[in-house]
């Protein structure tokens, strides 16, 4: 990404720059958070989205809720403090990575819990900077990781976005596919317009263009047709909650790639962070399911195209289960063929009876 998607302007005091990535492909605008209301709503309104990139925007939301305590009394403060966590979480409930990396601020300001309030201000925006940072590294593994499985001259079909845009600059399902072209491999990409926020149409599109890399946009319901002409070589998508056993929430359609992916002997990729584990989860069964407004499918950018009054059924995510998953592209490594036993290897037996989310 030429652009950072996220950002943090100023020391203790200052404030969260972002993409307001509502307006892409048409309009690249900066807004700027000064405070936690305005991130909370950048958050939920999609002005940045993307399990990594929310995992930040939680993490200096936390920093810019900080900024208004008194720092007078250190108890008071880290009251106050776990109402500001309370209320971030409370902006989306699917993508792990957000509860991650409100959890990681909280445990920071509790070891600091002996010193003064401003240090421990100054110790949440270290942590914050920090969690940007590692996501970086952590995107460019995966992208390293992943483009080992992609070969020369592929035909590769992703959904939604997993770009930098949805992370600190690199992305995770695309990060795979910038070092594939990286290492001068020849990919052609297909990517699902994603209804009905068309993330893939305004955002992938965008982002693939902007590399470089050969790209054509498909309407959701063409993906099989597309993988019957034999067009596609494997499916490579982002991921926004990993359950113990590897089923993955990811956004709405994944799950009906995978069965066609499964249908047609193509390889079905997931490439995400280890913090995307929650392994508090023991299946996608118990994964929350976020429902947006009837008016992202009735009113779509503005224009209806649905009767007044209709019922609409709007989940923004689906589980694909891990029997559909050939394997899970991580910073560490890969997971073939996913199962809890699997992942249990991969992680380690002491983090994995932890019970929690990494």
């Amino acid at each position: 990404m030429p652009l950072p998607t996220i950002e943090w302007e100023g020391d203790i005091n200052g404030r969260v720059r972002l993409i307001d990535q509502t307006l892409l492909p048409t309009e690249l605008k900066f807004v700027h958070c000064e405070d936690l209301k305005s991130i909370w709503y950048a958050i939920k309104t999609l002005m940045v989205r993307g399990a990594p990139a929310i995992g930040i925007a939680g993490a200096m939301g936390i920093v810019l809720g900080a900024k208004d305590i008194p720092n007078e009394n250190t108890d008071e403060f880290l009251e106050k403090l776990g109402h500001v966590a309370t209320y971030l979480r409370s902006s989306r409930p699917t993508a792990v990575n957000l509860f991650w990396g409100i959890n990681r601020m909280e445990r920071v300001a509790q070891e600091n819990g002996n010193t003064p309030v401003q240090e421990i201000k100054e110790a949440l925006l270290k942590e914050a900077m920090k969690i940007q940072e590692e996501d970086k590294i952590i995107c460019r593994k995966i992208g390293e990781n992943g483009a080992a499985l992609i070969k020369d001259r592929t035909g590769v079909l992703t959904h939604c976005n997993a770009g930098g845009l949805a992370t600190a600059d690199y992305g995770t399902a695309l990060a795979v596919l910038f070092k594939a072209k990286e290492q001068g491999k020849c990919i052609n990409v297909y990517a699902d317009e994603t209804r009905p926020l068309l993330q893939g149409s305004r955002l992938t599109a965008w982002e693939l263009m902007h590399a470089e890399i050969d790209v054509t946009l498909i309407c959701d319901n063409m993906a099989a047709h597309v993988m019957k002409q034999g067009k596609i070589h494997c499916v490579v998508v982002g991921a926004d909650r990993i359950a113990a056993n590897g089923d993955t929430a990811n956004k709405i359609g994944t799950y009906g790639v995978s069965i066609l992916a499964k249908e047609h002997g193509i390889p079905f990729y997931v490439a995400a962070p280890v913090s995307t584990f929650d392994l508090t989860i023991q299946s996608g069964d118990k994964i929350p399911i976020e429902e947006r407004s009837p008016e992202e499918v009735t009113n779509g950018f503005g224009k209806r195209t649905a009767p007044e009054g209709v019922k609409v059924f709007n989940p923004a995510f689906d589980v694909t289960p891990a029997k559909n998953i050939t394997a899970i592209i991580t910073e560490k490594g890969v997971i073939h063929k996913p199962s809890r036993e699997n992942i249990k290897d991969f992680l380690g037996e002491p983090e994995f009876k932890t019970g929690i989310t990494l």
